[in-house]
């Protein structure tokens, strides 16, 4: 089959093996990748991985020990935990030490003609929704996280630090929890996609006057300078929620989280079944924020669009 694979220095397409199904393991036809902020950094050396990247898709089941899969579109969580672990008894796979993370760590991903999942992790796609929608779910549901670890009250003062693809999920799936949120971001194209939806936004200049005053930062920038941002927005005994990952080392005192009492909340992926549930129902509009969609011949120019500022998602078309 036809993949894109980085060998730590470069990421080129070339002809690979099929995937060799395991025990409990679907095969997968890939129809759309979607090139996510995790695979620019992992072409930064991120995680040291080597394979074939790619997190985000949507593909139709080709075989699978459970029949009722067989011809489906689905979508798929990215995480396979070993099963046995004190971690994955307590109900916390996605934080097992042995697992695998679908084209992130120790697994094949989704820039390939095929891939293999387990079963357990496959969501089935609703008719309503568009190949080009279904290829959002995991980053709706990394969105939906953030409600399931922290309470989220309707007069709390609520701030999406970022104005990216995540930044506009996250926006959209915390806006109906309270009455008061807005984004902070730079990119004066992006900040109107959101205000088309009714988000209210600030631009860089606005910084300034949200000194220590928000009662949640959501960090959605994907740069080391987030953090640290997120922290002067936030109230005295607020609370910052850190959803960027990338490759380097951050160099910053965190003295400022012990003297205005800040608690930080990592949040990573989500529940794929409310964030289906939500682009079912229209809650949560992703095809404002579509870019492009390349074929996988045109992967390299796809990589170059995803990097442009005021570029949301790009797909690649993998079928």
């Amino acid at each position: 089959m036809k993949a894109l694979v980085f060998d730590g220095k470069k990421l080129a397409l070339a002809a690979v093996p099929a995937p060799r199904l395991r025990e409990g393991e679907a095969l997968i036809k890939v129809h759309l990748a979607g090139i996510c902020s995790t695979d620019i950094e992992i072409m930064r050396g991120y995680l040291s991985f080597r394979g074939i990247p790619g997190h985000e898709f949507v593909g139709t089941v080709v075989s699978a020990p459970a029949k009722r899969f067989v011809g489906k579109r689905v979508v798929g969580e990215i995480n396979v935990p070993c099963g046995r672990c004190a971690t994955c008894k307590a109900g916390l796979g996605k934080h097992c030490a042995s697992r695998g993370v679908l084209g992130i760590s120790g697994r094949s991903g989704a820039f390939a003609e095929y891939l293999a999942l387990p079963v357990k992790n496959l969501h089935v796609v609703p008719a309503s929704l568009s190949d080009e929608e279904a290829a959002f779910t995991e980053l709706v549901a990394a969105a939906c996280e953030i409600p399931e670890q922290i309470e989220i009250r309707r007069e709390d003062r609520v701030l999406v630090l970022g104005d990216g693809r995540l930044a506009a999920m996250v926006a959209q799936v915390l806006l109906p929890r309270t009455a008061r949120l807005a984004v902070l971001g730079r990119n004066s194209r992006k900040l109107v996609a959101l205000r088309k939806l009714g988000i209210r936004t600030h631009g860089p200049g606005s910084a300034k006057t949200l000194l220590r005053s928000q009662d949640l930062v959501i960090e959605c920038t994907g740069s080391h300078l987030g953090l640290p941002l997120a922290v002067k927005l936030v109230k005295p005994r607020g609370c910052v929620v850190l959803k960027s990952t990338f490759h380097g080392n951050l160099e910053w005192n965190p003295a400022p989280l012990v003297v205005d009492e800040i608690t930080v909340v990592g949040s990573r992926c989500g529940p794929f079944e409310p964030a289906l549930s939500l682009l079912g129902k229209g809650t949560v509009r992703v095809l404002p924020f579509l870019s492009a969609v390349y074929p996988l011949e045109r992967w390299e120019t796809a990589f170059r669009a995803v990097r442009r500022a005021g570029a949301f998602k790009v797909l690649i078309r993998m079928d």
